[in-house]
């Protein structure tokens, strides 16, 4: 039998994959040479990310509640996952010694937020899950990369590392949840395949800038 909502993610997830090799800091923290500079301005950066993110999801949850069920029921658990996260990344801050006070925030790490607020303002749910759930994919594999490198190189605690550990495990339920608001969308013909490539090749090239900006703190 076949599923054409879960055959659709792993295939879209699967074309917007990036080049192992593209990402200029993520291997560096794996083999320990990347400068604790870099981790605080990774952990600085994400105390914007992730609240903008999580209020994203919310007005998604919100616009989706009424004609489509099953997208505000993911977007709910994203931004509920994005509340858990920033609970845990205070103490990856801390274990880097990043001075939020003192820091402004790198536009090339800002522009992948920006996206998806515009994405919440702007694209159809659907749309939206489908090419999230791409991007999801490269950044789940980033965290567990991260997670296994800040204990191995940095002597990171476990504390301090729990806010990778949360990214990179795999969520069955989000994953079924992403695959009912595909169904559910094909089945009434409103998904438009092409329009959530695009949005996920941004998302990932937003991503991408987001490594590049960190790569070249000193």
């Amino acid at each position: 039998m076949t599923h054409p909502a879960r055959d659709l993610l792993r295939t879209i997830t699967a074309a917007l994959a990036p080049d192992p090799d593209a990402n200029p800091l993520v291997p560096r923290i794996a083999a320990g040479t990347a400068p604790r500079a870099a981790l605080a301005a990774l952990a600085l950066e994400q105390t914007w990310v992730i609240p903008a993110d999580r209020r994203a999801f919310e007005h998604l949850a919100a616009r989706s509640a009424a004609a489509e069920p099953e997208a505000a029921a993911f977007f709910t658990t994203l931004a509920q996952g994005e509340a858990l996260a920033g609970e845990r990344l205070a103490a990856f801050a801390r274990a880097c010694g990043a001075q939020e006070a003192t820091y402004e925030p790198l536009p090339g790490c800002q522009a992948y937020p920006a996206y998806v607020a515009w994405l919440a303002l702007n694209a159809a749910p659907a749309d939206v899950v489908l090419a999230l759930t791409a991007n999801f994919s490269a950044w789940g594999g980033y965290c567990a990369t991260i997670a296994t490198a800040l204990r191995e190189h940095y002597g990171f605690t476990d504390e301090a590392c729990a806010f990778f550990d949360f990214f990179a495990e795999p969520s069955p339920d989000l994953d079924r949840l992403a695959a009912a608001v595909v169904e559910a969308a094909l089945d009434a013909g409103r998904l438009d395949r092409q329009r959530a490539h695009t949005y996920g090749r941004l998302l990932q090239t937003y991503e991408a800038m987001f490594w590049d900006a960190l790569s070249a703190t000193p």
